[in-house]
């Protein structure tokens, strides 16, 4: 079985939704899946998948592709990696074969930047353990009571004063800055190279193997920021790794809970304790992204955040996305005052465990916030109560749940329960859009002003066989340009024999350079614009706009011969260039 068999049968076999959708949150519109991207940050929705065509693409930061591609950029691995983990899911036998030019040269980028992450943890790690620099950073561990077992465990170091101690130390084992620089952990300014991170506590955050791909910098005093965090790179994608996964997994599987807390300290609070299924965010907010992943190993959440007001809007922000997967969440009330490590201090472990026991559903911890905060005491203020409970109760994929809480709203509010269904049914409404997406046949010139005349001729490709046997009988190479022509190739290659149209797995296998394999999955993202259209109108619309370019390139180039001496250079040059378009002309 060759590549694109093996390609193909593993997409055939694997539903791109469902793989995607372990890590993002995907909701149904229309004929594709929308959900907030996990390669940029985003609040408004613009990720999209097509199950029928097996493609992602992001409106917002322009990543694109097929399911191998979504899973080389989460995981950043290289393709014959992607490609034997999905086979494996597939249940589908792949042999080993050469690896590519463009493959080669990533896996030795991806080996390069592992080997830098590496070496830079280990060179905290010894300066904190073994230098005479890291006492600094010793004895404000003893202070926190942090043993020297529990350091060990996190991987714990100390990044020294100094700015260039890690820049001399890639420098002499021979692993290039630019890539470091990729990763986050050295800059270049006006000076030259300098470390990220110095006199600073160093965490390490690892991925689920325990390796490590970023870093967290904790000053040692009462100096801001307190702390500094890797940037995102090609190995640490922020909205799908939270910190201690590697030491979490298994008991968070064993219980069936994940407990969230916000800080590095109060996670090593936690696992000093013997409390080993926790998790903590990397200095941001929970994503959709991490809901997915404790999704895969959690059958509830616990979440146990500052009591403050942002601490409590981190609480709602993470219950929203619980609900919206529909995985059960709940909140970890402390006393007044107390945070994990002071708790588990004044009162030992037992009572921590009797609290996550008496965890509340987080939607009802909302109600009661909600509540203490704007009494029901008026019809304004119902009003108003409403519409702010009304946009999280939607988000409750449960019916039973649902039917329970809508009792509970009306009773906590004193209202009727037809007047919140009403008042429910009115803000879904609300939220439909304006004007629905018209599906009747639209005029060719409309169609083709919004995009351009390549990128409709590649959309006509896609969409109509009629349209691909009759771009066949044309001359690709005078129809497309450089960027456009491998496109135009790979859609005609994939899409002979005897299926109906390409196989799009096999038209992206065919593109080697992930810029082309995102210009295909945009394409095919947004290409209903040309449903139901007059084909052949499009294409001779496009092929006349071409004739109307080359006819002005020809206009202008006389009137610059007409200003040269005929034995120069830029005379001759622009002869050859004027016989080309003459040419392509007569060839369309």
């Amino acid at each position: 079985m060759n590549r694109n068999d093996t390609v193909r049968e593993i997409a055939e076999r694997l539903s791109i939704a469902e793989i995607i959708g372990e890590y993002v949150g995907l909701k149904r519109s229309g004929s594709n899946f929308l959900g907030l991207c996990p390669f940029h940050g985003e609040k408004t929705p613009s990720f999209n998948v097509n199950p029928a065509r097996e493609i992602f693409h992001c409106f917002g930061c322009g990543a694109g592709g097929d399911i191998f591609s979504f899973v080389m950029k989460i995981e950043g691995i290289s393709f014959p990696e992607a490609l034997r983990k999905l086979a494996a899911r597939a249940g589908v036998a792949i042999e080993d074969r050469p690896l590519t030019d463009a493959e080669k040269q990533l896996k030795t980028e991806r080996d390069q930047q592992r080997a830098i992450m590496l070496l830079t943890a280990q060179h905290y790690r010894e300066t904190l353990t073994r230098q005479p620099e890291g006492a600094v950073a010793r004895s404000y561990l003893q202070e926190r009571e942090v043993d020297p077992e529990t350091a060990a465990a996190y991987g714990l170091g100390y990044a020294p004063e100094r700015r260039d101690t890690l820049i001399q130390l890639l420098r002499a084992k021979g692993l290039p800055l630019e890539q470091a620089e990729q990763l986050g952990i050295i800059r270049r300014g006006d000076r030259g190279w300098y470390d990220l991170l110095h006199h600073r506590l160093i965490f390490p955050i690892r991925d689920k193997q325990g390796q490590p791909i970023g870093f967290a910098g904790r000053v040692l005093d009462n100096s801001l920021p307190k702390y500094i965090n890797s940037p995102e790179s090609p190995l640490y994608r922020k909205s799908s790794v939270l910190f201690g996964v590697d030491l979490a997994l298994r008991d968070i599987r064993q219980s069936g809970t994940a407990i969230i807390v916000e800080g590095y300290f109060d996670h090593l609070a936690l696992y000093r304790a013997g409390i080993r299924n926790a998790l903590a965010t990397c200095g941001t907010a929970l994503t959709d992204g991490h809901i997915s992943l404790l999704k895969k190993h959690a059958q509830r959440v616990c979440l146990l955040f500052d009591g403050d007001n942002a601490g409590r809007k981190a609480t709602v922000r993470a219950m929203e996305l619980c609900l919206e997967q529909a995985l059960p969440v709940y909140v970890i009330n402390l006393p007044q005052g107390e945070d994990p490590d002071s708790l588990l201090q004044k009162h030992g472990v037992e009572a921590f465990n009797q609290r996550v026991a008496a965890a509340k559903p987080a939607f009802e911890q909302f109600l009661h916030w909600l509540l203490a905060k704007t009494p029901a005491d008026s019809i304004d203020q119902r009003v108003r109560l409403m519409d702010e409970i009304i946009p999280r109760f939607q988000r409750i994929k449960d019916p039973v749940e649902r039917d329970l809480y809508q009792k509970e709203i009306c009773r906590l509010l004193g209202v009727d329960l037809q007047a919140f269904r009403r008042r429910l049914a009115g803000q879904r409404d609300q939220q439909q859009p304006a004007a629905q997406r018209q599906t009747a046949t639209k005029p060719v010139t409309q169609t083709i002003a919004r995009d351009s005349t390549q990128e409709t001729m590649l959309g006509l490709l896609a969409a109509y066989p009629e349209a691909r046997l009759e771009i066949r009988t044309l001359d690709l190479q005078q129809l497309f340009d450089q960027q456009h022509l491998p496109l135009a190739q790979a859609i005609l290659a994939a899409g002979e024999g005897e299926h109906d149209g390409p196989l799009w797995p096999e038209v992206l296998a065919r593109l080697e350079q992930e810029q082309q394999k995102e210009l295909v999955a945009r394409l095919l993202i947004q290409d209903q614009h040309l449903a139901g259209i007059d084909w052949r109108a499009a294409l001779r619309q496009c092929l006349k706009r071409q004739k109307q370019g080359e006819t002005r390139g020809l206009k202008q180039i006389a009137l610059r011969l007409a200003t040269l001496p005929e034995d120069s250079e830029e005379y001759q040059e622009l002869l050859k260039t004027a016989d080309q378009l003459r040419n392509q002309k007569s060839a369309l």
